[in-house]
C-alpha cells in the first residue's frame, strides 16, 4: 500500500448541512452542544483529509447558516468551491438518550436552473485538476436532476479523470450507463431501485454485473455487517473486516467510499483500494463522529481485511 501518496480529490457535495448535536455527557446534568459540518459530500470529504488526501469540495454554501457550514468545513481542513445560490440545510438531533432523535430541520433552498449550471461547472473544472471526482448524492429534494450526475461522470471519463460514485435509485442508474471507475451502492439501494430482485449475493452480484455491461470499470455493494462485494467485469471479490462492536452506525458507507477514492487516487489495485475503504468504515462506526478517524489505524486495520474471490 503507497501511503506515501496523497491525491487530490474533487467532492461534489449538492447539500451540505449543519448538524446541531444536543448530548448529556457534561457534569451535572447539563446538555453540551456540539455543531459540525455534515451531508454526504462533506463526511466523505473529512475522512478521505484524515487519509492524507487534499480535498476540494464543491457545493452550495448561501445564507448565514451555509457560511457557518463552510467556516466549519474549513476548520477540518477542506478547501471549498462555493457556488452563488442554494444551501444552507440545518438537522437539530437531541441524542441524550442515546439515540438520535431529531427535533428540528430546516430543508436546504432549492437549486434552480442557474444553480444547478454553476454547480456542474464548477465540479467539472475543479476535478479536471483533481486525480479523482467523488459523486455524493442529495439527502433532500433540491431538483437536482439525475442526468447532472451522469454528464459529470461522462465528461471528467472522457478526459482521463477517476470518478467514484456513491449514489442510488436514478442518480445512480444515470452513472451506471457512463464510464466511470467505481460505483459504490448498498445492497438495500440495489433492491430498493429495482436494480437487483432480491438481496442474495447471487442476484446482488447479477445486478452489478449487469449495470458494469453499461459502462462502470467496477461497483462496490456494501451489505452492512455482511461481506462487501467488489465486482468487475473479470471477477468477483469480497472483502470482509474484522468484528467490530457498534457505537454508531451512521457514516460507514460514506467512509468506505472516502477510503476507495484515496486508493484509487494512490493508483492501488481494487481489491486494496476497497479494503481501505472497508477499514475506514468499520473504524467509523466504532467511534463517535461521522467521518472521522485515524489514518495511521486504518490503514493499519486494512492490512487485517480478508479478500477472496468468490466463485
Amino acid at each position: 500500500m503507497n501511503r506515501e501518496s496523497s491525491p487530490a480529490l474533487c467532492v461534489l457535495t449538492p447539500d451540505p448541512l449543519l448538524t446541531v448535536e444536543i448530548e448529556g455527557d457534561r457534569a451535572g446534568g447539563a446538555p453540551e452542544i456540539h455543531v459540525h459540518p455534515g451531508g454526504q459530500g462533506l463526511w466523505v470529504a473529512k475522512m478521505a483529509e484524515s487519509l492524507g488526501a487534499r480535498v476540494v469540495v464543491c457545493g452550495p454554501f448561501g445564507g448565514e447558516t451555509g457560511e457557518l457550514t463552510a467556516h466549519l468545513a474549513r476548520t477540518d481542513n477542506l478547501e471549498l468551491r462555493p457556488t452563488a445560490h442554494g444551501g444552507g440545510a440545518v438537522v437539530v438531533q437531541d441524542r441524550r438518550s442515546g439515540e438520535a432523535e431529531e427535533i428540528a430541520v430546516m430543508p436546504p433552498e432549492p437549486l434552480d436552473r442557474h444553480a444547478l449550471d454553476d454547480l456542474y461547472s464548477m465540479a467539472l473544472v475543479t476535478a479536471l485538476d483533481a486525480d479523482v471526482c467523488v459523486l455524493t448524492g442529495t439527502q433532500f429534494d433540491l431538483g437536482v436532476p439525475a442526468d447532472l450526475f451522469g454528464r459529470l461522470a461522462r465528461d471528467l471519463a472522457a478526459s482521463g479523470r477517476a470518478v467514484v460514485a456513491d449514489l442510488s435509485g436514478d442518480a445512480a442508474r444515470a452513472v451506471a450507463q457512463e464510464a466511470a471507475t467505481v460505483l459504490k451502492i448498498s445492497h438495500e439501494e440495489l433492491v430498493e431501485g429495482g436494480f437487483a430482485k432480491d438481496d442474495s449475493v447471487g442476484a446482488l452480484r447479477a445486478a452489478a454485473t449487469e449495470m458494469i455491461d453499461g459502462g462502470p470499470g467496477a461497483v462496490v455493494v456494501s451489505r452492512a455487517d455482511e461481506p462487501t462485494l467488489l465486482v468487475t467485469a473479470d471477477a468477483t471479490w469480497t472483502v470482509t473486516t474484522p468484528p467490530v462492536t457498534t457505537v454508531d452506525h451512521r457514516g460507514a458507507g460514506d467512509s468506505m467510499t472516502a477510503g476507495i477514492a484515496v486508493g484509487v487516487g494512490r493508483g492501488l489495485e481494487l481489491p486494496d483500494a476497497v479494503s481501505l475503504g472497508a477499514a475506514a468504515g468499520a473504524l467509523n462506526v466504532a467511534r463517535h463522529g461521522l467521518g472521522t478517524g485515524r489514518r495511521d489505524q486504518i490503514e493499519s486495520f486494512a492490512r487485517r481485511v480478508t479478500v477472496e474471490t468468490l466463485d
